[in-house]
């Protein structure tokens, strides 16, 4: 029971109410309470059938489709991504071919690269899907459309006549994602009536006559930017297990340093091991932050999209795109970060590691690559930029952008290690450098004859200043987190700290990016980073307090490593005797293929 005191000691060393801390991690008093009560459940779907329906259809069809759907008399799934193509939805193959003369479309996979594939849900169980084709009226291609399709017999679940669909195999891992029916579907010429196409933005009359409205044509991907700001959310959820995990066992594990006979050193203690383990805390902190703020932004455009105002919308589209990348690929590799920190205890499947890194990394690809969201809110930059001079001001998240005659001059004022705790210093040195690689990337790319090959030629420019900007939103979104009333008894002190190791951890991450942009020195990028080390020893007292404040159950981490009690040596022997290879004390195939070679009966094949 050693490691229990362990723990009790760490916990006891707390300087902040983790009760208050919880409720700060929850977002609110009430949310706390509610996930104190509630059995947390892990969602495997983004569910964005219902999404689809409620953000594209008419009044009509919300009436009829979503009743049925969350009764769960129908069961929906997404197809929208196709064997050929996935991030360029523009590419999508399938066709829907308006009937005049029965009023019905006509779904068809003209190629076998049209084959729907990866929804989840649709392989072995989904009665209907919201199907995106091209639609097409007499002979004219209007381009990606969403349809609603029955596939399935709702007595039996057989597919319907012309329907070919199944599981598309397996995939990562043991576990993992294998639990989901990720399907591939095939339509021959299937007929739906002209009533199933999703027709909130543009509608398709009885005569055939295509008509688009006025909304933007932006809002038909209105279900994957809803998506894309829970994937946000999600981020921090799936990282600060990972980071529980190892931050518990690292405080129980211990190796080398034994003075004259006594204990051994905590792995925790070791400045190798905070360099690596406590900006992935911060980090899981900066994400929930960032997705609670999302989340409102989501909201609000919303509002105003029920009021016919869509100028929010491209900042919407770029704020879920460029979150939605950063956040999933610093998560995926903080994860396998975690697993190493295990050392080899971390490559067990008990460590539940190994698993939450297969379910959690498939979050880099779907919905949008990570890599193109990147390059959209690349060209969203840009598209800023042009407009610098235009008297139009930049707002919201991209308001630095109106200072950028400041920014792209200003010095860093920073003259001692201690001068990077300050706030403002921060912000405007995350400013300056994301204002002065969109500016640097517009101007080369106003060099080529042609926009399109600039775009093309640049395009790893490109993403880095989307990182840049992203980054920058990450930051001002913990800062204005601590500016906001924060109860609790050091609460807000150990959020203070957290943040600054976020920014200063990317700082030093990124240093080539703030040095050669002349944001900071290299004088100064060395002072961040003794800031930094400093500041790993004032997390290193709340380190399991900090984890405790996620609020993760046993049963929901799944991790022999990451228990709340520390007890892990003990329980990973007994683990172990529970594999069915321990089930016989002899192995199978002892006698058939061991004893031959044992006795050497085997004859060896001569050269």
């Amino acid at each position: 029971m050693e490691a229990l005191d362990y723990h009790a000691k760490e916990r006891r060393k707390a300087e902040f109410d983790v009760q208050e801390m919880k409720i700060v991690w929850a977002g609110s008093r009430q949310a706390y309470e509610i996930s104190d009560r509630v059995a947390r459940l892990v969602a495997s779907d983004p569910g964005m059938f219902i999404p689809a329906i409620k953000g594209n259809g008419t009044k009509e069809q919300k009436a009829k489709w979503l009743p049925m759907a969350y009764k769960v008399q129908i069961l929906g799934c997404y197809a929208q991504t196709e064997l050929g193509h996935g991030s360029n939805v523009r590419g999508l193959e399938t066709t829907a071919t308006f009937d005049p003369q029965t009023d019905e479309f006509v779904l068809h996979s003209p190629t076998l690269t049209s084959s729907k594939w990866w929804p989840g849900g649709m392989g072995k169980v989904s009665t209907h899907a919201v199907v995106y084709a091209r639609l097409i009226t007499d002979g004219q291609d209007h381009g990606v459309h969403g349809f609603i399709v029955q596939l399935r017999s709702l007595d039996d679940l057989s597919p319907l006549p012309g329907i070919t669909v199944g599981d598309i195999g397996m995939k990562f891992g043991s576990g993992a994602y294998n639990s989901m029916d990720n399907g591939v579907m095939r339509f021959d010429h299937v007929r739906i009536p002209r009533d199933q196409m999703l027709m909130g933005i543009s509608q398709v009359t009885r005569e055939g006559k295509y008509v688009q409205s006025d909304v933007p044509r932006q809002l038909i991907y209105g279900p994957m930017v809803f998506v894309r700001q829970k994937i946000v959310a999600d981020a921090s959820t799936a990282l600060s297990r990972a980071v529980c995990i190892a931050t518990r066992y690292s405080a129980v594990r211990r190796q080398f340093g034994s003075q004259n006979g006594g204990p051994e050193t905590q792995v925790i203690d070791y400045k190798t091991q905070q360099n690596r383990l406590f900006p992935l805390l911060a980090s899981a902190y900066a994400f929930r932050f960032v997705g609670q703020w999302l989340m409102w932004l989501y909201r609000d455009v919303i509002q105003r999209l029920q009021t016919n105002d869509f100028s929010t919308l491209p900042e919407v589209h770029a704020c879920t795109a460029g979150l939605k990348s950063i956040t999933t690929s610093a998560t995926a590799d903080g994860i396998e970060e975690c697993r190493k920190l295990c050392g080899g205890h971390g490559y067990l499947s008990s460590s539940g590691l190994p698993e939450l890194f297969a379910v959690y990394v498939p979050a880099c690809s779907y919905e949008g690559d990570n890599v193109v969201m990147l390059l959209q809110v690349g060209r969203f930059l840009m598209k800023t930029v042009s407009q610098l001079g235009s008297g139009k001001m930049p707002v919201r998240t991209i308001a630095y952008m109106g200072r950028a005659k400041h920014l792209l001059q200003c010095r860093c004022e920073v003259e001692r290690a201690e001068d990077w705790l300050k706030p403002h210093v921060i912000l405007e040195a995350f400013e300056a450098r994301a204002a002065r690689m969109a500016v640097a990337c517009a101007k080369n790319i106003n060099k080529f004859p042609k926009q399109e090959d600039g775009f093309a030629e640049l395009s790893a420019d490109l993403t880095e200043a989307a990182v840049a900007h992203c980054q920058l939103i990450v930051v001002s979104k913990f800062i204005e987190k601590l500016q906001q009333d924060i109860p609790g008894k050091g609460v807000k002190r150990q959020l203070e700290i957290l943040c600054n190791v976020y920014a200063l951890s990317l700082m030093h991450k990124h240093n080539g990016d703030f040095v050669a942009t002349g944001c900071i020195s290299p004088e100064q990028g060395a002072l961040a980073n003794e800031q930094l080390r400093l500041l790993y020893s004032q997390v290193r007292p709340n380190a399991i307090a900090l984890v405790d404040a996620f609020n993760h159950t046993d049963h929901y981490l799944g991790s022999i490593l990451g228990r709340y009690d520390g007890n892990v040596y003990p329980k990973l022997y007994e683990e172990a005797w529970k594999d069915p290879l321990n089930e016989t004390v002899v192995p199978d195939g002892l006698h058939e293929y061991i004893q031959p070679i044992l006795k050497q009966h085997i004859r060896l094949a001569r050269l």
